[in-house]
C-alpha cells in the first residue's frame, strides 16, 4: 500500500507499474506535447496545415485556399513555426511554408484514420 494525499492505494506489482513509472516522459516533455495538442486544437490552424500537407505554399496562396486574410494566416503560421510544426523557405521576396517533417504529416494521417474508424 502507498499513501497518496491522505489516501492509501494498493499497487499491483504484476502490472509492471514500475516500468510505466520509469518510462513516463519528463514534465518538460509532457508540457511540450501538451502545447502541440493545444495548438492543433484550433480548426483554423488545422486548415492551414492541411493546405500545406502535400505542397509548400506562400502566405497569399494559403490565405486564398482557406478564405482568410494573409495577416491572419501569418499570425497562425508564426505560432505553428514556434512549435516546429511548420517550416519555411525563402525564395526571393516570397516565403514558402510546408509541414516541418514527416512526423507532423503522420499526426494528421493517424488522426484522420482514427476518425474514419468511427463510421
Amino acid at each position: 500500500m502507498k499513501e497518496y494525499e491522505g489516501e492509501y492505494r494498493i499497487i499491483h506489482e504484476s502490472n509492471n507499474i514500475n516500468d510505466i513509472i520509469d518510462n513516463i516522459p519528463s514534465q518538460e516533455k509532457l508540457s511540450r506535447i501538451s502545447e502541440i495538442f493545444k495548438i492543433l486544437g484550433d480548426p483554423t490552424r488545422i486548415k492551414i496545415m492541411y493546405s500545406i500537407l502535400k505542397t509548400e505554399l506562400c502566405v497569399c496562396d494559403i490565405a486564398e485556399a482557406i478564405d482568410m486574410t494573409p495577416s491572419a494566416v501569418s499570425h497562425q503560421l508564426r505560432n505553428l513555426k514556434q512549435l516546429r510544426l511548420v517550416s519555411s523557405r525563402r525564395s526571393g521576396k516570397e516565403i514558402y511554408y510546408s509541414l516541418a517533417d514527416e512526423h507532423v504529416e503522420e499526426l494528421f494521417d493517424v488522426a484522420l484514420e482514427h476518425i474514419e474508424e468511427e463510421k
